[in-house]
């Protein structure tokens, strides 16, 4: 996909004809050279923003992928840091990105209470694995600081709230979940027919294919997302991401959602 190193026409056509969870394990070896994968000035400039609201012992990236967050994570938390994925091809990859070298062993800190966790450390703090829905987290309140990047996408409105709710049962009083959200494209341009485009296909291939694959770039609305993280239990502001620029109105591009557990 756009690159060598990606993923061929071929085995996007049966990523996209899988359930979600198979085809991140199809799609896991070649996820850092697609599109897909979080930029790197997006990730810089949110531990630019986030390290401002420290310090942080314990860091949560929820649905953490290849493990793009808990790099993020690694820069900003001293103690412990703990990516949480249901897909095994996915945390695979991460544990290849992050090779233990003496770490703690796996069961101990915050990880302890969840199943399927594996200790893996190299220079800074430790870093456990573990396999889980994000619908249902298997954290007691241990994490001083939970991020996610680009995977809400694959949750439907209905299940927006639950997701919340999970992360903020995930924190301890004073923990804050942080997360970028993008300004939407203008009407008419090509990023916005490009991603109703997306939509659309997804939505017909979803009414006509079983399993479904749940993945929708217009259904996080920031409007609705701060209406569910306030029901929730969470106390909300929004940051702009300067680093990543401003549109012509003058507005950022980019804004950081930070959500504080009471």
């Amino acid at each position: 996909m756009f690159t060598e190193q990606g993923p061929t026409v071929r085995e996007l056509a049966v990523q996209a004809l899988s359930s979600i969870e198979r085809g991140y394990d199809l799609l896991a070896p070649k996820f850092d050279h697609t599109p897909y994968r979080t930029p790197d000035r997006v990730l810089d400039a949110v531990t630019d923003e986030v390290r401002r609201l420290g310090p942080f012992g314990t860091g949560l990236d929820v649905c953490c992928g290849t493990g793009a967050g808990v790099g993020v994570l690694r820069r900003l938390c001293r103690e412990r840091v703990v990516g949480v994925d249901f897909s095994a091809g996915m945390l695979a990859e991460a544990r290849a990105a992050f090779p233990p070298e003496g770490g703690a062993p796996a069961g101990q800190g915050p990880a302890a209470e969840a199943p399927a966790a594996e200790g893996t450390a190299a220079e800074g703090p430790a870093v456990d694995w573990v396999r889980a829905d994000a619908r249902s987290l298997p954290f007691a309140p241990a994490f001083d600081l939970a991020l996610s990047f680009g995977a809400f996408g694959h949750f439907l409105p209905a299940e927006r709230f639950g997701l919340f709710a999970e992360v903020h049962g995930s924190l301890r009083p004073g923990g804050q979940f942080v997360f970028p959200i993008g300004a939407p494209p203008p009407v008419g341009s090509r990023a916005y027919w490009t991603l109703l485009g997306f939509d659309a296909a997804m939505r017909v291939r979803n009414a006509l294919w079983r399993p479904q694959f749940v993945m929708y770039y217009r259904t996080f609305r920031l409007g609705d997302v701060l209406e569910d993280l306030t029901r929730a239990g969470f106390a909300v502001r929004l940051m702009p991401l300067a680093e990543l620029g401003r549109r012509p109105d003058g507005s950022p591009r980019a804004r950081l959602v930070v959500a504080t557990r009471e």
